[in-house]
């Protein structure tokens, strides 16, 4: 089983929410979770370990033996990317930032061995063993990289090959293509926002996405008494979503963040708020273990 937990809008809790949901759910499930926001993974830092096991990812680049070329130019004009540029003879030259590594020039080559297989870099993922009961997988854009759905597409790939009967998925901010990919096979979509203009618009995006999708949706409106919580209660209603929880602005969260303990395990008001939420995940699911 897989849900995931997203919002559209940045910094409106997604990964607290994620965080504190997963602490909670381990009680109830064998369960992965899967931070798939590569070019900014914080839940390490909220769990308070280091991410761990790291693993290279590699991306295709084609490599040109000149001996062999023609000079036809079919791999240039293929390249939707233009990412290969051809001299006045047709001699081919790869501009590796452009490259997105789909091997087309390869497959259109009409010599074979003109174009051999080369690589870089991209990022890593990680598999780190969290004192709470689950394995936290992650994934890190390397610096200056522009693509990051190769690397979400490994890190999901690494996660659910660990043995799990949930995985919970934290994505990116936005809507698009990393963050659709993120969601895909969820059999459940957590939208968490903040009563806030921004906050509601980006909302209304990523239920867009969810009703495209075809999956159920649900709502967590965090810092719940800093804006209208009405106009979010009409969004979720406009989109055939449940508003689920309200987790209002609070100091024990933000010292939370601090000390890199989750709040759901504090006992404080809070807590009550992201057991409530896991229990009508368990719920939702038919119950764990």
């Amino acid at each position: 089983m897989q849900i995931a937990v997203s919002g559209g809008k940045g910094g409106t809790g997604k990964s607290t929410v994620a965080v504190n949901l997963a602490v909670a759910l381990a009680e109830s499930f064998k369960l992965v979770l899967a931070d798939l926001d590569v070019e900014a993974p914080n839940d390490h830092l909220l769990l308070g370990v280091e991410p761990a096991n790291e693993r290279e990812v590699r991306e295709f680049m084609p490599r040109f033996d000149y001996s062999k070329c023609t000079r036809c130019r079919k791999c240039a004009e293929v390249c939707e990317e233009h990412a290969i540029v051809t001299l006045r003879d047709g001699t081919p030259f790869l501009m590796p930032n452009l490259c997105s590594g789909c091997r087309a020039c390869e497959i259109v080559c009409p010599v074979p061995g003109a174009i051999g297989e080369a690589f870089k870099v991209i990022g890593h993922t990680y598999v780190t063993e969290t004192p709470y009961g689950f394995n936290l997988v992650s994934g890190k854009l390397k610096e200056g990289e522009e693509r990051s759905m190769p690397l979400v597409v490994e890190a999901k790939k690494r996660a659910r090959s660990l043995p799990h009967e949930l995985l919970l998925v934290d994505t990116a901010a936005g809507t698009g293509n990393t963050v659709s990919k993120a969601i895909e096979g969820s059999e459940l979509l957590i939208a968490v926002t903040e009563p806030t203009p921004l906050g509601i618009h980006d909302t209304e995006l990523i239920l867009r996405l969810g009703r495209l999708m075809e999956m159920p949706m649900w709502v967590v409106i965090n810092r719940a008494d800093l804006g209208d919580r009405r106009r979010v209660y009409a969004l979720a209603e406009k989109y055939g979503a449940d508003v689920v929880a309200e987790i209002p602005y609070s100091e024990n969260i933000v010292r939370s963040y601090v000390q890199g303990k989750p709040v759901v395990l504090w006992k404080v008001p809070e807590a009550r708020v992201f057991r409530g939420l896991a229990g009508k995940v368990v719920d939702f699911l038919g119950g764990g273990e």
